[in-house]
């Protein structure tokens, strides 16, 4: 398939080169020009217009006001020809832009597909990621073959569009909530002469066996928090998009609330460009071990 895909950065290289890897045409635009370069297989474009176009485009931008900036403001959706047979929103933003960009998208007669991951760049190089999906299911089966070429699996979720955001920031909220957990149970066994890394070693062998307790714990136990998979900052800003969203629909959300505390205190420390796993710092200090 012929695909346009715009935002370069971590995720978006590895999953951009592995749609070339598989056999589809890739083109790719980015704000930077230079994180669109040197990878196997795609072509850089010169403009954002001349990404969105083709059998589907790809957005994988950082957050709301990126993809607004570049598919709203920068008059993607506006007309003419060119544009997408399917837009795959495959970025983590708000349930509140879903519903907007899912109407914009009806008005100027673009299939619309939220996309988000879940997966680390590594797991996007080798297209094992789990992808989230909601939209109108010609849309989706006409995106198949894209999904099939990124994602171990793909997940449906129905035909509005914002139901896989709403999952996508539910889940992240989980993850997150699973670092705050490790962060404050090895701060507890340091205290009492047993090492966050000896501890870290049983639970994540044993009753907390699963990726994220693994992956992340891993992490946790070397103090390695760089260079990052999911930047911390990036987890902050979807746990706002949580809280915002749960206090639309009335959903207390009294954990996210401390989460989102605990990261901002990580950011005030210098650590936003650290790994996600570098909130565990916070309880480290907290205890008084660093």
């Amino acid at each position: 398939m012929d695909v346009g895909f715009i935002g370069m950065g971590r995720m978006g290289r590895g999953m951009a080169a592995r749609l070339a890897q598989e056999g589809h045409t890739v083109r790719a635009w980015n704000r930077s020009p230079e994180a669109a370069q040197g990878i196997p297989g795609v072509t850089p474009v010169g403009s954002a217009a001349e990404a969105f176009g083709g059998d589907a485009a790809i957005t994988m931008l950082a957050d709301d006001a990126a993809l607004e900036s570049v598919l709203v403001s920068g008059g993607l959706l506006d007309g003419g020809a060119g544009r997408p047979g399917v837009h795959l929103g495959m970025s983590t933003i708000s349930v509140a832009l879903a519903e907007r960009l899912t109407a914009i998208h009806g008005r100027a007669g673009v299939p619309y597909v939220s996309a988000p991951v879940f997966g680390r760049p590594d797991v996007a190089a080798a297209g094992k990621l789990n992808i989230v999906v909601a939209g109108p299911d010609a849309a989706i089966g006409a995106a198949a073959p894209i999904l099939d070429a990124m994602g171990a699996r793909t997940w449906r979720y129905g035909e509005e569009p914002k139901r896989a955001n709403a999952v996508k920031l539910a889940g992240n909220f989980m993850l997150i909530a699973a670092i705050e957990a490790m962060g404050e149970a090895c701060a507890f066994t340091e205290k009492h002469d047993v090492t966050g890394a000896d501890f870290l070693d049983l639970m994540t062998n044993t009753i907390f066996a699963a990726p994220v307790y693994k992956n992340y714990g891993a992490s946790i136990a070397a103090s390695r928090y760089e260079p990052p998979g999911f930047g911390l900052r990036l987890g902050a800003k979807d746990i706002r998009l949580a809280l915002q969203a749960a206090e639309a629909a009335g959903v207390p959300m009294p954990f996210a609330s401390v989460l989102r505390d605990g990261l901002i205190e990580a950011m005030s420390h210098g650590d936003g460009e650290k790994d996600l796993s570098a909130l565990a710092e916070v309880s480290a200090r907290r205890s008084g071990r660093t």
